[in-house]
């Protein structure tokens, strides 16, 4: 049976998936060009001239690339002035140049994810705190890497930051509730899912706000245009390619964009309570999303699905009601964070007014209609407590 001790898959009990060092905020000396423009990318998009200050920069010196930090940092840097050079300018190109395409690619493929701007490179690799003493937490939490920069877009990727951290504590109770479960210990299961319930409590505060500094109006306009990918994207039908990587042969590739569903949280968080969802488009898009995942989160979260029910277990002990109320109260934290995400799914993205062709409003970043199924996920959410009955399942 898969074990999903923490450690073994490089998790931690206070970080989670966040990484257990502070990100890497610049590279060596040898990449001095790239990070020139990486951390002035808000002046070259505002200046319209990036694309123009890219083609001529020097090769990207991958054997100088030494650390994991390093490797993550070149990731950073590559994938943001990757969808800034496709994005940042009209008309949106079809095609990235070599020196920029190369290094990309052969960077994801140390990663083990495609040349794209994903979920870690976006959130969990790009922030830094204030106080390296302080908590990873809002307040003590700034980005590492902006597109145009501005309070709603390092609002938007900070709670996503804070969320993160806050779910460490869900993480640890996965681990200690899949061994309670082995050992048909219902009483450690019960304080493993009173530390999740709190942890989920914390997670859906931050979620709640997101308001605070993040205006849909500014992110569907100013933030949301540079992390979409290139697959069912109207304004690149053809997908994109990826100029001199022999891998692809000069065809066009199809990746999706950047988005929250690419965070193993949720994911895992549905494979330790049982909650299942029966197929629909969305489910086959969110299986496809863990090939945007760090591998070792991938692994954990498969690790969490193979081991025993947890559900079952709590509904063979129909009589412990202290077990059933814990469980059903995470289950329903699970389901308010799906309903606030819906939520914000349409006042950001549904009710706004699309300008571009390259910042549709009727499908999500990773390039699917999203209104109906989340409301669907949302409703199987609620439908797998422990009094309900399930018309779902995986």
């Amino acid at each position: 049976m898969a074990r999903c001790d923490l450690s073994t898959f490089g998790l931690s009990d206070t970080r989670g998936f966040l990484p257990h060092q502070d990100p890497l905020l610049s590279l060596p000396k040898a990449f001095a060009a790239w990070e020139n423009v990486a951390q002035r990318l808000p002046k070259y998009l505002a200046g319209l001239s990036l694309r123009k200050t890219v083609d001529v920069l020097p090769p990207f010196d991958l054997n100088s690339i030494k650390t994991d930090g390093e490797l993550h940092r070149a990731m950073v840097i590559l994938s943001f002035i990757g969808h800034a050079y496709v994005f940042g300018e009209k008309p949106t190109v079809d095609r990235i140049p070599n020196v920029l395409a190369q290094p990309w690619y052969e960077v994801a493929k140390r990663l083990g994810r495609p040349p794209v701007l994903s979920y870690e490179s976006y959130a969990l690799d790009n922030w830094q705190r204030l106080d390296p003493s302080g908590p990873i937490a809002t307040g003590n939490v700034a980005l590492a890497q902006n597109f145009l920069a501005g309070i709603d877009e390092e609002w938007f990727v900070i709670i996503h930051v804070d969320i993160e951290a806050r779910a460490a504590h869900a993480l640890k109770a996965i681990a200690g509730g899949r061994r309670a479960v082995e050992s048909s210990n219902a009483a450690e299961l019960i304080l493993s899912l009173k530390e999740m319930a709190c942890a989920l409590s914390g997670m859906y505060s931050s979620l709640c706000d997101m308001v605070l500094h993040c205006d849909p109006f500014m992110y569907f306009h100013r933030v949301r245009p540079y992390i979409h990918g290139w697959k069912n994207n109207p304004s690149l039908p053809n997908g994109l390619v990826y100029e001199g990587v022999k891998e692809y042969g000069e065809k066009g590739q199809f990746f999706r964009g950047e988005t929250g569903a690419q965070s193993t949280i949720i994911p895992s968080l549905d494979a330790f309570l049982g909650i299942g969802h029966v197929e629909d488009i969305l489910k086959t898009y969110l299986m496809e999303m863990r090939t945007y995942m760090p591998p070792k989160h991938k692994e954990f979260l498969e690790a969490v699905e193979a081991g025993p029910s947890t559900r079952e277990f709590v509904m063979a002990r129909s009589a412990d009601t202290e077990l059933k109320a814990i469980y059903d109260e995470c289950v329903d934290w699970v389901e308010k964070f799906r309903t606030k995400h819906l939520e914000y799914a349409v006042s950001y993205i549904a009710k706004q007014a699309q300008t571009d062709p390259s910042n549709p409003s009727q499908v999500g970043t990773g390039g699917t209609p999203f209104v109906k199924y989340l409301t669907k996920h949302r409703d199987e959410t609620g439908q797998h407590k422990v009094g309900c009955p399930v018309t779902g399942r995986a």
